[in-house]
């Protein structure tokens, strides 16, 4: 395999983080549009395809790249899982499975949209209730990016990523209710 199988070897390697690989300031903060245009970028300069030539081991390490590639797009992509990567990078884990604690204001909040989703009977009351979904999931995404870009807080922003996993899930089970309702 020559010296010049990718464009950038130099400075990336498989274990770079995310937003190295992808050339890409580590904020929460991102255009989606940049991140999918260096994913293109990327793409098509570690396609195994591109090394056919080059033989199995040359398509192999492409594949590998490709994987990594991939990988690292899925996570900067979305924002939940782009602030739950950059709080865990940062020493803040988002141990969703054995650290459940929210605040009581939230707590509150979660029981009434759970009440709401209860009680409701028409795609009406369910897209009442997604409105204040969406609400809460862009006030939440506005409250990560401050604590991770702004304050660098990433202990108070994992318990937000936490929240927002939390509406996320929440969303889910209001559209199966769309479904039970036949909306």
């Amino acid at each position: 395999m020559d010296g010049g199988f990718f464009m950038d070897t130099s400075r990336l390697n498989l274990q770079s983080g995310d937003f190295e690989l992808f050339g890409l300031s580590e904020r929460f903060a991102q255009e989606r549009a940049a991140i999918d245009a260096r994913w293109k970028e990327l793409q098509r300069e570690v396609h195994p395809d591109k090394f056919a030539a080059q033989g199995a081991a040359a398509q192999r390490v492409a594949m590998q790249w490709s994987v990594r590639v991939n990988e690292a797009y899925k996570r900067l992509r979305d924002p939940l899982q782009r602030a739950a990567y950059l709080c865990e990078r940062r020493g803040s884990a988002i141990d969703a499975e054995n650290n459940t604690a929210m605040p009581g204001d939230f707590l509150i909040e979660q029981m009434a949209w759970r009440e709401e989703l209860e009680e409701a009977r028409s795609g009406q009351d369910l897209d009442r209730l997604q409105g204040e979904l969406e609400k809460a999931r862009a006030s939440t995404l506005g409250r990560i990016g401050k604590l991770l870009d702004d304050c660098g807080d990433a202990a108070a922003a994992a318990q937000q990523v936490r929240a927002l996993m939390f509406i996320e899930r929440f969303a889910h089970d209001v559209e199966a209710r769309f479904e039970q309702l036949g909306q």
